[in-house]
């Protein structure tokens, strides 16, 4: 896939800037602040919905103003696409394909393909388990847009969960058989979700419907994170040997708050009741939901030594690129169209054997958009193949 042109109406910095992509790679240049991040932000909003930066939609739009657009034109295997998205101060996003908008946002999803490596994800390796998940969920909705839905589902059942957990917080668990008891019957039979009832359900017997519901959408949550780090891991590997020269093992381990045996859904959900039984007292005193893909953890060793507790900066540094780079060989094989590479301001954090080893691995197969402060990190040979952008003050000017 190519990213052909990307048109930004007041988003951020920028006014009114159109910008066409000529070369494989394009580099935007210039001192912090001044927009270049902001220019890969819209391309990864066309993307995957999300800015890695911000959860709201106004601090998008330019100051003063109360809309902002963000327009790209997209070549792939089965032609061209227009992508559109309006962003709102005070309202709802709304965006288009091809000039029709769409009801459902998430059927944006899985036209332009991107991966981004930014200074950011330099904390991936040592930063919380939040994080990580995050990593994979946004992976996983690459892959699948699909599973944009069944994450959104799980969190909505687990907000429901919460709430009416911090509703009878107390310290008295003497209903927790009786829980228990109904939501064995519930995950049994998951249409008692949906049977109408004319009398109010006791407390008990509504925590166990949110139960079923809860282990329904988290065991989809978690057959898919586990199936996408089993296909992530040897290409993982592959790199962090390339790049550590075959002087360092890497591991990716999934670890699931629930029990995964086998991929048997039944297996897990079975698994999953029977923890949530076990940790209902503690939840009734803390009011939360302690069980559950939320609270997944995903481990990263070097040389069988955790990664997050005793890798080296350099070490990190390495694994996450090796990340990165089978993160665009997998979604290149599973779609079968090679995604566009983002790396923001990233090149300065790496040493020079890190860099040559991206650049070598990227070549001219990934559409690759790069923002520097300074063109030093280049060789006379990747500026030449380069289209090179100056970036000031939320304009755009081709050259240096």
């Amino acid at each position: 896939m190519y990213l052909r042109s990307l048109h930004l109406r007041q988003f951020r910095n920028y006014l009114d800037q159109q910008v066409k992509f000529d070369a494989p790679k394009t580099i935007l240049v210039g001192d912090n602040a001044q927009g270049k991040s902001n220019l890969l932000e819209a391309v990864e909003l066309l993307s995957t919905l999300r800015s890695h930066r911000t959860s709201r939609d106004r601090d998008l739009v330019l100051n003063g103003a109360a809309i902002a657009q963000i327009t790209g034109q997209v070549e792939r295997n089965f032609g061209s696409v227009e992508l559109a998205m309006t962003l709102r101060s005070n309202s709802r996003r709304t965006v288009a394909i091809n000039g029709e908008s769409l009801r459902r946002q998430l059927d944006f999803l899985g036209i332009l393909n991107v991966v981004e490596f930014s200074s950011l994800d330099l904390d991936l390796i040592r930063g919380g388990p939040e994080q990580r998940r995050n990593w994979l969920d946004s992976l996983l909705i690459q892959l699948e847009p699909v599973y944009a839905y069944i994450l959104q589902q799980y969190n909505q059942v687990l907000r429901q969960r919460n709430a009416l957990l911090k509703r009878n917080q107390e310290p008295d668990a003497r209903n927790q058989e009786e829980a228990g008891a109904i939501a064995q019957l519930v995950a049994a039979s998951p249409d008692a979700l949906s049977s109408p009832s004319s009398q109010t359900p006791s407390p008990s017997t509504e925590l166990a419907l949110w139960d079923a519901q809860l282990i329904a959408a988290g065991t989809r949550v978690i057959r898919r994170r586990a199936r996408v780090v089993q296909r992530l891991v040897p290409l993982a590997a592959h790199w962090h040997r390339e790049i550590s020269g075959s002087t360092e093992d890497l591991d990716v381990r999934y670890a699931p708050n629930v029990p995964l045996k086998e991929d048997d859904p039944e297996i897990i959900k079975q698994g999953f009741l029977e923890k949530i039984q076990a940790r209902a007292i503690a939840e009734r005193y803390q009011g939360t939901t302690l069980v559950g893909p939320h609270r997944d953890e995903v481990e990263f060793t070097i040389n069988q030594t955790s990664a997050r507790q005793y890798g080296s900066q350099g070490q990190q540094r390495t694994l996450v690129l090796a990340l990165k780079l089978a993160e665009l060989k997998l979604i290149e094989d599973v779609i079968g169209d090679a995604p566009l590479l983002l790396l923001d301001d990233v090149l300065a954090e790496l040493d020079l054997n890190r860099q040559n080893q991206l650049l070598n691995a990227i070549q001219d197969r990934y559409q690759t958009l790069i923002t520097t402060t300074h063109l030093g990190a280049f060789d006379a040979q990747w500026l030449r193949s380069s289209q090179v952008f100056s970036v000031k003050a939320g304009q755009v000017f081709v050259g240096r």
